[in-house]
């Protein structure tokens, strides 16, 4: 089968008869007698495209053989005419021949292999051996723009395997058939690989490096190549404007202009901490004041509705941190209810435990803790209060 992808990458469309159909699964695997569209591997992405009016969904090849898989059965068989889906070309060889520069300059100046290679459809990530600072990462997106700018040619050719012995290359030789696909970049990269690539450096415009995080043994860096890395620059220097708008300041102030605002967020939430700690002293004072006395002991109960369970709780651990104090709290959300049953540590002979575990079923939830702490949830079902009495009338017959 003539390959018209290794030829012309750059060839977006094609005429070529149907020599062979097979229906696997409802899906119609089309063989032609040439094509142009590359099948997946190699760590690229299959084309898409056209048959006709076809709509390829997937690309593979099998014993030398490339299938392309549609949905539908084509119709006529001689002259069919191709479409490839060029965007998706595009973004598959540049991001390809992107990944062989970056891992070629990180061998070359820090002698670090690369681990690991995934091309996905919105972005790209390389896996380096080791780790390394934010400095030598900046540095390696440099150098790596520079090769674009010289204009390296990029060269693919097919030679023995011993041939590609001699090279001293570090692939392993032993599962291919035939002879060896080799892509050399310049001085600075040659290797063994079936993928598409560019016809020059140039053809890449750009390589950004979005992110890198530390992935195993390894540093993952996420990146962007030509096209899609030119529009992810532009939608950032969008956004960087509308942000230097809203703070009335110009790009290099931009950074100073955020800290001032974080800084301001800091003193605020440090603020509004301080004002709710004062306000829960104060409901804490009410609380204790209005509890029901049974025999020297405080019970203090309370519905909740405009409250978060963290800030409830925390009220009745302060509390029943006195001794004689019994907490009996409610929280309504929406659809749901929370409890938070508590008692002072010198109320050895209760068990809020037990106390909780038998009221919730009046709301049918369910939850639990140990003697002196319990917590559950359970359904807003016009219970509630009934639940707070019932637990009332069982907590005086025991303090009785």
């Amino acid at each position: 089968m003539q390959k018209i992808f290794y030829e012309n990458s750059y060839k977006k469309e094609f005429v070529a008869e149907i020599i062979d159909i097979k229906e696997i699964d409802n899906k119609f695997h089309i063989v032609l007698d040439k094509t142009g569209f590359y099948p997946e591997g190699g760590g690229q992405l299959c084309d898409l495209g056209k048959i006709d009016s076809h709509d390829i969904e997937y690309v593979y090849e099998k014993d030398d053989v490339i299938y392309h898989v549609l949905n539908t059965k084509p119709i006529k068989i001689h002259k069919v005419k191709c479409i490839l889906n060029w965007n998706r070309r595009e973004y598959s060889m540049t991001h390809h021949l992107a990944q062989h520069i970056i891992s070629a300059l990180f061998l070359k100046e820090f002698n670090k292999k690369t681990t690991s290679f995934h091309m996905g459809i919105e972005d790209s990530c390389v896996d380096i051996e080791g780790s390394f600072s934010n400095e030598e990462i900046k540095k390696i997106e440099k150098m790596a723009n520079d090769i674009i700018a010289e204009n390296i040619p990029v060269e693919t050719f097919e030679i023995t395997k011993r041939e590609a012995k001699k090279l001293k290359l570090k692939d392993d030789f032993s599962k291919i058939n035939g002879n060896v696909r080799i892509v050399k970049v310049g001085d600075l990269d040659t290797n063994c690989c079936c993928g598409v690539h560019p016809q020059n450096t140039l053809d890449l415009r750009i390589i950004k490096f979005k992110k890198h995080e530390k992935y195993k043994t390894s540093t993952r860096i996420e990146y962007l190549a030509g096209k899609k890395a030119i529009n992810y620059i532009i939608n950032r220097d969008d956004n960087l404007n509308k942000i230097c708008k809203y703070l009335s300041c110009s790009d290099e102030d931009s950074i100073k202009g955020i800290e001032n605002i974080n800084n301001k967020l800091t003193d605020s939430i440090k603020e509004n901490k301080r004002l709710k700690e004062e306000i829960a002293h104060y409901e804490l004072k009410d609380l204790v004041l209005s509890a029901k006395l049974v025999n020297d002991i405080s019970i203090i109960d309370k519905i909740y509705n405009d409250k978060d369970t963290k800030y409830i709780s925390k009220l009745a651990n302060k509390i029943t941190e006195e001794d004689n104090k019994i907490v009996l709290f409610a929280l309504i959300n929406g659809d749901r209810v929370n409890l938070v049953f508590s008692c002072s540590k010198n109320l050895n002979f209760l068990d809020m435990n037990s106390l909780l575990k038998d009221a919730i079923k009046l709301i049918d939830g369910n939850g639990g803790g140990n003697k002196f702490n319990a917590q559950g949830g359970g359904k807003n079902n016009s219970n509630l209060e009934s639940l707070i009495n019932y637990t009332l009338m069982k907590l005086q017959n025991e303090l009785d």
